[in-house]
Parts: C-alpha cells; structure tokens; sequence
C-alpha cells in the first residue's frame, strides 16, 4: 500500500507533468533574468481511457504543484488527486475497480522557454485498491499493483495557454500485475496493454 499513502487516482495516469506548463505564464522577461525557480499550484482534472477494458475513468479534481529552473526550462512536479472508478463490462458481468496511481519520484521534462511548449514523463505505479463483479465487492489484497511502473508521457496540444490553462495528452502502456491473490488472472487478461490514452486540462497558476 505504498503507493496508495502517496497518491491516488483511478487508472491512469498520470501524471502531475501538466502543472510544469504554467510555471512560464507567471514569469514575465524581468523576472527569469533575476529568479532561478520558480513554483506553482493550479487544478488539474481529466479523464484517461483504458484500452483493455475499453472504459473511460474521470480524474480529478486535483492539484499540482510544479517547480521550473527558469535558466534552463528544467522542470518537475507532484500531483495530487481523489480516488476515482471506472466501470466496465467483463464478459457479460458488469464490473468496476478503483486504482491508484502512485508517483514514482518527481515528473520531470522540459518547458521550452519562447514557445511554452511541454514535454514530460512521469513514472507511474497502478494500484488496483477495490474491485466488483455483478453488484459483489471482492477482496483485493494489499499491493496488487503492477510489477514495473508506468511510463507516461504527455505533451501541450494546439491552444494551450501558459496563462490559461488548457490541454495535454498522451499515451501509455500497463504492464502486468502482481500481488493480487486470486484476482491476478482476471486482472492481467483484461487491464494490461498498450494503447491507454490519458487528457488532462490544467487551470491558472497560482505562484506558490
């Protein structure tokens, strides 16, 4: 349970990377020439779709908190959001999960300082923390989570504003589980895989 002390969200994703794009928009061209960082917080909220299972879960809403080295663009952040569920068919049983995604260290990338443009990867641990199957609560042991993290990365789409907020997506790959009893057969047939998108729209900054 780890993972689960740390953060929380439902399948994926992840990642706390968004928040590195407004760290620009509250700096203006006098201010980078006498500060080294700077740091942020600002709301997060998205959706990640699982391909697998073929379900959308909702995120959020959340906070993220971000940290830009405004010589060189570096950055990094934390995320913080709810528990969430998704719902999904299994066979011809209706079932739903609760995941966590735990943040494995900082995300980290890099903020291109003319354009505001963001690329960053964020390492990513799944723990699945509930699970039901027609109606039934089942018992999930503590630690059922994937052998490896997950690695996602996420980049600012057409319209974003450093300012304003607006959108960044990726794509990611869960590998398999282990550690959940009985269940790590049905949950390795149907959640692992590529093919898992993740969207996430971030609001102003406020400098922290």
């Amino acid at each position: 349970m780890r993972a689960f002390k740390r953060l929380r969200i439902v399948r994926a994703a992840v990642p706390a990377v968004v928040g590195l794009l407004t760290v620009l928009a509250l700096v203006s061209p006098a201010a980078a020439s006498t500060a080294t960082t700077i740091t942020v917080r600002y709301p997060v909220s998205g959706s990640t779709y699982l391909q697998g299972i073929s379900s959308t879960a909702a995120l959020g809403p959340g906070t993220l908190s971000s940290t830009i080295n405004l010589k060189n663009g570096k950055l990094r952040a934390n995320l913080a959001l709810p528990p969430a569920s998704s719902s999904f068919m299994l066979g011809l049983l209706p079932a739903s999960a609760t995941t966590a995604f735990i943040q494995d260290g900082h995300e980290t990338g890099t903020l291109n300082l003319n354009t505001g443009a963001v690329t960053t990867t964020a390492q990513i641990t799944l723990e699945i923390t509930a699970v039901s199957i027609a109606g039934l609560p089942l018992p999930v042991p503590a630690g059922c989570e994937t052998v490896t993290p997950v690695t996602i990365t996420v980049t600012s789409q057409p319209g974003f504003s450093v300012v304003n907020g607006g959108t960044v997506t990726g794509t990611y790959t869960i590998p398999q589980f282990a550690g959940c009893g009985l269940l790590t057969p049905i949950i390795n047939l149907s959640i692992p895989g590529s093919g898992n998108t993740i969207s996430l729209t971030l609001g102003a900054a406020k400098r922290i």
